[in-house]
């Protein structure tokens, strides 16, 4: 599939509406992700790694918000336990119809749902491996809670919960540091100044982020009894819940 350049904040816009995840941004989306999340690409090969070894036969793995596709592929990839099934969720019709493509052309024993619906309306059954990720922090903050709830207790014992958000920091300094290097992450990528301001206008309505204290008292209340932060990179994270 052919990769578009992110060019969608580099003209100035009359009118900044909310970011939407449309047309426009699944045409660019390997584009923007490379060039705006640092980490990203070590995200999706250990979640590939993760899905291997906590996989069991006969389960469910979940991509909730799969967007184009890259964990799904990456855990159909890695994935040895026999007669697993991965169920790929996105409720952006544009992200759907271009991670079929992605599916559809490769052929790998271990079959894959691809379903095109929000996430909250998605039953979780007999899962070892849940991934969320970058998809939480879009879902509004009182929504939550429910949304771990419901995966923890769908997921069999030994199962693990990946979720990977932009991480907010109680410390101001820390917070703005870290902000900063983000923004200076995005600069190195070729991103102007323009487009790192549109960019951060669209989204600080959508994407609402959570410090890690608050994901792990999530995971606390849902009843997983083991989490922890296992990569971090400026203020962009990756965690996991085993149950």
């Amino acid at each position: 599939m052919t990769e578009h350049t992110d060019n969608i904040y580099a003209a100035p816009l009359d009118k900044l509406g909310d970011f939407k995840f449309d047309q426009q941004v699944a045409q660019v989306f390997p584009d923007m992700i490379k060039r705006s999340v640092p980490g990203y690409s070590n995200i999706i090969t250990a979640i590939g790694m993760l899905a291997k070894r906590f996989a069991q036969p006969n389960s469910n793995l979940y991509d909730l918000g799969c967007s184009l596709g890259a964990a799904t592929l990456e855990m159909r990839r890695h994935v040895t336990a026999s007669r697993c099934k991965i169920v790929a969720v996105d409720n952006s019709q544009a992200m759907i119809e271009r991670c079929l493509l992605q599916v559809n052309a490769f052929k790998s024993e271990t079959d894959v749902d691809v379903v095109c619906d929000d996430i909250q309306n998605i039953d979780i059954n007999n899962a070892s491996v849940v991934v969320l990720n970058f998809t939480l922090q879009f879902i509004k903050p009182d929504e939550r809670q429910a949304i771990i709830n419901k995966i923890y207790s769908g997921l069999r014992a030994g199962g693990i919960l990946i979720i990977s958000e932009k991480l907010r920091f109680e410390n101001d300094t820390v917070n703005e540091l870290l902000t900063d290097l983000h923004h200076d992450f995005k600069r190195a990528n070729g991103y102007s100044e323009l487009e790192i301001s549109q960019k951060r206008n669209a989204i600080e309505h959508v994407m609402l982020t959570d410090t890690f204290d608050i994901h792990q008292q999530r995971f606390a209340n849902a009843g997983f009894s083991t989490s922890e932060l296992w990569f971090q990179c400026f203020n962009f994270s990756s965690m996991i819940a085993i149950k």
